[in-house]
């Protein structure tokens, strides 16, 4: 075991910056594939490009001026602790599932940009939880987790998945929500065919 510590630092130490963040990073995948935590992407945190890593259409989260500027100061003076969640959507291109704050400030904070290298911490979604719809349904998940959404939002993404025939047991299975919920995010848009051949009390059916 020590010699294979020693042989990996001295390998690594040879290395240029860039060459050796790519190298970590293969190492890194390389150890995951076989770590019995292997199923948990916070088993494998990368270092990648800020460029690289994109925000995505469709985030419901939004943090007031106070939080982010205190959010600012915690990766100032504590560090990254908790790295942003993407999705690889094409090879080394990176969509954000939660952490679009973490990734707006690291990217345009010059202290941050110096002190990353251009490069920001990510922790991959699994390959089965990859199609836009689970994305959409992750991001909603780690946002109602720490109890911040923004409704209108939250009521855009029902939407697109009931135009996508998911029911309503579906899309509270997956966001996390009662029926009753689901229904009233309906019901902010006001969209009729939403509510098709659904039955009221009164007993008229909306066409």
């Amino acid at each position: 075991m020590q010699r294979i510590i020693s042989a990996m630092e001295c390998y690594l130490s040879a290395l240029p910056d860039a060459e050796r963040i790519e190298a970590i990073n293969a190492l890194r995948q390389a150890i995951h594939q076989l770590s019995p935590f292997r199923d948990q992407p916070v088993d494998c945190v990368l270092w990648i490009k800020q460029d690289d890593i994109t925000a995505n259409d469709y985030n419901p989260n939004n943090v007031a001026p106070p939080e982010k500027r205190l959010l600012s100061k915690s990766l100032e003076l504590d560090g990254f602790t908790q790295p942003i969640v993407v999705s690889e959507n094409e090879s080394h291109h990176y969509e954000i599932i939660d952490g679009f704050h973490r990734h707006e400030i690291g990217k345009s904070k010059a202290t941050l940009r110096r002190q990353l290298k251009g490069y920001l911490p990510v922790t991959c979604l699994r390959k089965e939880r990859q199609e836009k719809f689970d994305r959409m349904a992750a991001t909603i998940r780690h946002n109602r987790a720490r109890g911040r959404h923004q409704i209108n939002a939250m009521s855009e993404i029902v939407r697109e998945l009931s135009l996508l025939d998911w029911d309503d047991e579906k899309i509270g299975k997956e966001l996390g929500m009662d029926s009753d919920e689901v229904l009233r995010l309906k019901q902010i848009n006001g969209l009729l065919e939403l509510f098709a051949d659904r039955r009221y009390s009164e007993g008229w059916t909306v066409k």
